[in-house]
């Protein structure tokens, strides 16, 4: 096949309609920013995963008094409300972030839901809590971001499955199965497995999201864990916060034969902004220089000081706009362009890809995929509409097992007493 014809071909299946040099087929050429901005004046902007409550819960900034999100903050936040009108957000995802090893996982998540309700009583003509997809649809419509709460890391419901049903009362909508420390029940990324994947009860856990309505969300966790999921899961699943490991091998990322059996399972692949997530090699470079600073230093301060200073001179370690829709495209190409979406892990990054520094510049991304010849239809999918079709179907796979199975219900731990 000639380089032309599978040109064609390509473009025919990511519903592209314009030329390799970014001409429309059969129009003149298009004022991209201008489209962009169209665009999101009626799309739904919906991000997989922002750590908004972890940032102001670890700067001690929990009040709202010194943080006032309705007026434009600096870093080390890259969202408030102004910013998020700017960038078009209108549907959220907040991340309520607990380390694996931390000692009271389950109250630093309550704190951290608290934090997220109390932000949308603060400001109500900013947010609203959203507990289903039509519920995303209208409280977007009417101008504000619909809020869901998404739980990063499995830890959190100290092996109790009411505990996750407790969760899902609060608002949470989906749990990532683990951070980066491998739990009794599934095994993460970046630590040393000990189940294979899923535990029993592991599988459990997924079945009792799936009739909650719950997603199952595989970012952090091992292969052999998404391949367990996948293998377990009667609703799609999604990576709230990965980018593709074909184009940058970290093993945060998902790979191609994972990205197949998403697009039978209906999930969905949410691309991450962290630069060392989606340039080859940049997390591998920056641990080593950092390997070498702490070598003439222990003091920690000065370690972050002279990474920076270094890290300011490479440049082509954080990435860009185009990078970030590199990562967009290959999930499209290998799962289709219905099982890809936007993760962004603003407030949750430290490094980034210029020209994406907060949630004001999201309408960047729908430029560059507008000048690359994505439809506006495709466009419209990966902002928002392929987030809202996964949550409904979750909702709908949910009503079914719930007509069918009561919940699980573990037998009460006996504690011996003296009364």
């Amino acid at each position: 096949m000639t380089s032309r014809r599978l040109f064609f071909k390509n473009s025919l299946a990511l519903g592209l309609t314009h030329n390799v040099l970014g001409k429309p087929f059969d129009s003149e050429p298009v004022d991209y920013a201008a489209k962009a901005r169209e665009i999101h004046k009626t799309a739904i902007l919906f991000d997989g995963h922002n750590d908004l409550p972890w940032q102001l819960r670890e700067q001690g900034q929990i009040d709202f008094q010194k943080v006032d999100l309705a007026t434009k903050q600096s870093l080390p936040y890259q969202t408030d409300i102004p910013r998020m009108r700017q960038g078009g957000l209108n549907a959220q995802f907040w991340s309520v972030y607990i380390p694996g090893k931390h000692p009271n996982p389950l109250r630093t998540v309550l704190e951290q839901i608290d934090i997220v309700h109390r932000m949308i009583q603060r400001y109500p003509n900013d947010f609203e809590q959203a507990f289903t997809a039509a519920d995303v649809r209208r409280i977007a419509k009417s101008g504000k971001c619909a809020s869901m709460i998404g739980v990063e890391g499995g830890v959190a419901i100290e092996n109790d499955l009411s505990m996750l049903r407790i969760l899902y009362s609060l608002g949470t909508r989906y749990m990532t199965l683990t951070h980066n420390q491998t739990l009794d029940w599934a095994d993460a990324a970046t630590d040393k497995p000990k189940n294979d994947g899923l535990s029993p009860f592991g599988v459990r856990v997924v079945k009792e999201m799936n009739r909650l309505g719950m997603l199952v969300d595989i970012s952090h966790v091992s292969v052999s864990t998404m391949s367990d999921v996948l293998d377990s899961s009667k609703a799609p699943v999604i990576a709230s916060h990965s980018s593709a490991f074909a184009l940058c091998p970290h093993p945060r990322n998902i790979n191609d034969d994972i990205l197949r059996r998403l697009r039978t399972n209906g999930g969905l692949v949410m691309i991450n902004f962290f630069s060392s997530f989606i340039v080859p090699g940049a997390a591998a470079k920056v641990a080593a220089k950092q390997a070498d600073i702490q070598k003439t230093t222990n003091d920690k301060t000065e370690v972050k000081k002279q990474l920076e200073a270094w890290l300011a001179t490479q440049p082509e370690l954080f990435g860009t706009i185009h990078t970030v829709v590199e990562h967009i495209e290959h999930v499209a190409r290998v799962a289709g362009v219905d099982h890809v979406g936007l993760g962004s892990d603003f407030d949750g990054i430290n490094r980034w890809p210029k020209g994406l520094d907060s949630v004001a510049d999201f309408p960047k991304i729908t430029e560059e995929l507008l000048r690359r010849g994505h439809s506006e239809t495709n466009v419209r999918k990966i902002l928002g509409e392929n987030a809202l079709r996964v949550l409904a179907q979750a909702e709908k796979v949910a009503r079914q097992m719930q007509s069918e199975i009561k919940p699980e219900i573990d037998p009460p731990v006996t504690v011996d007493t003296d009364h």
